[in-house]
């Protein structure tokens, strides 16, 4: 059987893809275990500077696929509903860590001490949104479609939508697009901030941006996805501390070395992967 998540490292570059293409990577019980191995296998790798999300196949991810959690449930649709509830065992919560097993596939982008780029092509619906809005940068293509479409079941997003939209949009904006369901183009996504912007091939211009990422100083790169993830929503004596702390574990170290010596001699830095 194939990966349904596949790996591949070059250059400081994670390619990381959704790999059941013929569900569209629909939201499997396999499937959320496999996506939250892929993403923990990374936390601790020093080779990677950058990682780069997208789906294979006609999609980014079509949301959650309740027939294969229909069979779990031995097709009992649960108290007059027309859809089956998702396995319990996906709000089951690790101890430590704030979110339960369904959220995590979209936390454990957000955790990563790297940049992590979504690349969104065909759909992204559902559950499959959210574990896009896990990046912290995301390239959609114009054409694409995109759905916060819980509400379609019922249903409220649980996957995490707190934790990310909140980042992005409006709060009325999130509550037409969470009360509706509706569908948005990528153009539009772009336009309110669900996505950073679009390119008619999302999967080239996220890796051609993760090329130029994985080029800067790996120790600065991850001190300011940590910067900006702990103090976007801190009090000002929080953020200005930790802009203070992390700078000065950066100065006079190796890799800052190296940057300001490549600046000066005009040519590419060499630099060290992370202690």
């Amino acid at each position: 059987m194939a990966q349904l998540v596949t790996i591949e490292k070059k250059d400081g570059v994670a390619d990381v893809r959704l790999n059941r293409p013929e569900k569209i990577n629909a939201l499997s019980p396999e499937m959320f275990a496999a996506i939250i191995e892929a993403g923990e296998s990374l936390q601790g790798a020093k080779d990677v500077r950058v990682v780069v999300l997208s789906g294979n196949g006609r999609g980014f991810c079509a949301g959650l696929d309740f027939g294969s959690f229909q069979g779990m449930a031995g097709g009992s649709a649960g108290r007059g509903s027309a859809q089956p509830n998702p396995a319990p065992s996906l709000f089951k919560r690790n101890d430590d860590l704030p979110e339960n097993r369904a959220q995590r596939p979209a936390m454990v982008w957000k955790r990563l001490p790297v940049p992590v780029i979504t690349a969104i092509h065909g759909v992204a619906f559902g559950g499959g949104c959210q574990i896009a809005l896990g990046g912290d940068i995301r390239i959609a293509a114009p054409d694409a479609k995109l759905s916060v479409m819980e509400i379609k079941w019922g249903l409220i997003p649980d996957m995490s939508l707190t934790q990310t939209l909140r980042d992005l949009v409006p709060l009325d904006v999130a509550k037409e697009l969470t009360f509706t369901g509706r569908i948005l183009s990528g153009t539009e996504a772009a336009a309110l901030g669900l996505v950073t912007r679009t390119s008619p091939d999302p999967l080239a211009a996220a890796l051609a941006l993760a090329a130029e990422i994985a080029g800067k100083s790996p120790d600065a790169i991850r001190a300011g996805k940590r910067l900006l993830e702990a103090t976007w929503r801190a009090d000002a004596a929080t953020g200005l501390a930790l802009e203070q702390e992390l700078q000065g574990k950066l100065i006079g170290r190796p890799n800052q070395l190296e940057a300001v010596k490549a600046n000066f001699e005009n040519r590419a830095p060499k630099f060290r992967d992370p202690e």
